[in-house]
């Protein structure tokens, strides 16, 4: 419901979609009428797989929030990222605070960080599709044919008296559910997927060989009620080119939230994911180039972002990639993995040219010790990993893991062959606010195949400049070279 004096956007109550009890919600305009948020229950953690709270709106201006908490005592309130400094008020139950910007939250009652409330306000949206333009397949809720949904497609095509330029179709899913029989929607190019606010739908959206697609809106993608042992993802963009994706919500995909291979010149903006289940990572790329990830919120069950050469059918160099302005939440594994599968039986890949700027990083939790790091460089198969950026990066406190893992390495459960060399890597105003055990490591697999030239500037375990190894609690094992501290 839009209020066009106030400009706040609400979105309507979804049918058939399960709604957690454990937080009330409300939002106002300043000082207006308060409107109820329909809470919904999100999974997470696949190794303790629990119910968390999300919801979400549009607005511009400033807004007011009411947090309560249904049952038991709220004792303590943290609102995070807490680079946001968001200030709050605690009364009995109640959380009340104020927005005058976008924000993608996450309040968490008495300790406990992962029963939370997310909480997501967006901007207003821009350019929204026609509902009834001519260009437009309005569909109504229920059960719906991939094929048929296609088909419709190429008639609208057909019976356009023209098109210019990238003139676009629009596929518009209106509020309500809506069932893909066939699981996979595959999108022709120059097409629009609009999901509505209030839309949700349960399937996934492949580009494949396509260019020229939009995927957007504030609608759901809803996959829990999927196979366990299917490897749908929520997103699928393969050998295409030209791909935005904006705006929606993904609920527990069975594989990668947003899967790229061979692509370039894909956006990705304002996403938002949530996974509870084995290698359900959060956006995943191999062989790709010059793609743009910014403003995203992934909390998965396994890497959240994780950038590789090549892998299956996708072949070639992964550059030009940047991730910024994202909160980053791995219940299991690494916020950010880059380089461990390449070319093996070549002679491996480049992954190069990657910045990863303004993070937040929420959780890091991975039992097993070979895989801890909540920025790490692996580079296995032959592959060389260089020009790599981190900047403005800020890490709160983790469950497991370490903080910095930067190898030539060999997993031979992943890797049938070590990786070539990692080089040129800066880390630039990092900081740590937490206790973690186990240190930071830099390490090349021997005299050939080594790290080269990793620069610290401003790094800071809690609050304390890093000036060496000890300080940064690094440990640099061997076949590593220029490692400096500024």
């Amino acid at each position: 419901m839009i209020d066009q004096i106030t400009d706040l956007v609400t979105y309507p109550v979804p049918c058939g979609i399960l709604e957690n009890q454990t937080y009330k919600v409300r939002v106002r305009k300043e000082y207006g009428e308060w409107q109820q948020q329909f809470v919904y229950s999100v999974p997470v953690d696949m190794h303790n797989v629990r119910e968390t709270s999300m919801v979400a709106f549009d607005f511009h201006g400033t807004v007011e929030i009411e947090v309560m908490m249904l049952g038991g005592n709220l004792e303590q309130v943290e609102i995070r990222p807490s680079s946001l400094e968001i200030d709050f008020r605690h009364e009995g139950n109640k959380v009340c605070f104020k927005l005058d910007r976008p924000a993608k939250l996450s309040l968490e009652a008495n300790g406990d960080r992962f029963s939370n409330l997310h909480l997501f306000a967006n901007e207003l949206e821009k350019d929204v599709p026609d509902l009834h333009g001519q260009e437009t397949v309005n569909l109504q809720p229920g059960n719906h044919r991939s094929v048929d949904l296609l088909e419709r497609l190429q008639a609208l095509k057909e019976g356009r008296e023209e098109r210019t330029g990238k003139a676009f179709e629009v596929l518009y899913f209106g509020a309500g559910l809506h069932v893909l029989d066939d699981p996979q929607l595959y999108v022709a190019s120059g097409t629009i997927v609009y999901l509505a606010a209030g839309a949700v739908v349960a399937g996934s959206i492949v580009c494949s060989h396509v260019e020229d697609v939009i995927i957007r809106g504030r609608g759901l993608l809803y996959m829990r009620e999927f196979e366990k042992m299917t490897y749908y993802r929520g997103v699928e963009i393969e050998f295409s080119r030209n791909i935005t994706v904006e705006g929606i919500t993904l609920v527990d995909p069975p594989h990668y939230s947003i899967f790229l291979g061979k692509s370039e010149h894909v956006t990705i903006r304002n996403f938002k994911s949530f996974s509870s289940r084995g290698w359900c990572d959060g956006i995943d790329m191999m062989s790709c180039s010059d793609i743009s990830i910014e403003d995203v919120f992934l909390r998965t069950s396994d890497d959240c972002i994780a950038i590789y050469g090549r892998r299956w059918a996708y072949e070639g160099d992964t550059t030009n990639i940047t991730v910024k302005n994202s909160v980053l939440w791995a219940d299991v594994a690494h916020p950010i993995m880059i380089g461990a599968h390449g070319d093996y039986e070549r002679n491996g890949d480049m992954i190069r040219n990657i910045v990863f700027e303004n993070i937040d990083i929420l959780e890091h939790h991975e039992p097993q010790d070979g895989y801890w790091g909540c920025m790490t460089i692996n580079a296995g198969d032959k592959n060389t990993v260089s020009d790599v950026l981190f900047r403005n990066i800020r890490v709160e406190q983790f469950e497991l893991g370490r903080l910095i893992d930067i190898r030539v390495f060999h997993n031979p459960k992943y890797n049938p062959a070590p990786g070539n060399r990692v080089e040129n890597i800066r880390f630039e105003n990092v900081s740590f606010n937490g206790l973690c055990d186990n240190p930071s490591i830099i390490e090349g697999f021997d005299e050939k195949r080594i790290v080269d030239g990793i620069q610290f500037v401003n790094l800071r375990i809690n609050g304390e400049q890093a000036h060496d190894a000890d300080t940064a609690n690094l440990i640099i094992v061997k076949h590593a070279e220029r490692i400096h501290f500024s």
